[in-house]
């Protein structure tokens, strides 16, 4: 094999890797000009755009489904829960009937589950008070932000 032979052909694979060779490399006698290559950089960066695009639309599709079949199974579960609390509250019924009349041993198992039911009120309505204490302003986060970017080109001139 000459130098030139050599020169127009790749570089050898080793074969332990199984390899010999590469095919010789070809050159193009009409380079493609600035414009040419600006022209199909743009064409990739547009495929590779929708392509991302797409395949978050599909990632999406695939995540949605899973949160539907979850969503389903966590109403299910609060379901047959909200059975299971009433039945569990008869049992309360029940069990102080045994030492009171059953009317009063309701009466007093719903006075529990009222006083339960005003406590978790008053926590949720200082929860809520305590929330608009904090106000969304994404106007003035923006602002900031362009500012900031301002900022940042005008110490680049």
């Amino acid at each position: 094999m000459t130098a030139s032979e050599h020169e127009n052909r790749g570089p050898a694979v080793p074969s332990d890797l199984g390899g010999s060779t590469l095919p010789p490399v070809e050159e193009k006698q009409n380079p493609r000009s600035i414009g040419e290559l600006v022209a199909g950089i743009s064409e990739r960066f547009s495929r590779l755009i929708r392509d991302e695009i797409e395949l978050a639309k599909v990632q999406a599709a695939a995540k949605a489904q899973k949160l539907g079949v979850g969503a389903g199974l966590l109403a299910a579960a609060g379901v047959l829960a909200l059975y299971a609390f009433g039945i569990l509250l008869l049992a309360a019924v029940w069990g102080i009937a045994n030492a009171l009349p059953l009317w009063l041993s309701a009466l007093i198992v719903g006075f529990v589950l009222l006083l339960i039911c005003a406590i978790l009120a008053l926590v949720g309505i200082k929860s809520i008070k305590k929330s608009n204490e904090y106000v969304v302003d994404p106007k003035s986060g923006l602002i900031n932000d362009i500012e900031a970017a301002k900022k940042g080109l005008a110490t680049d001139e």
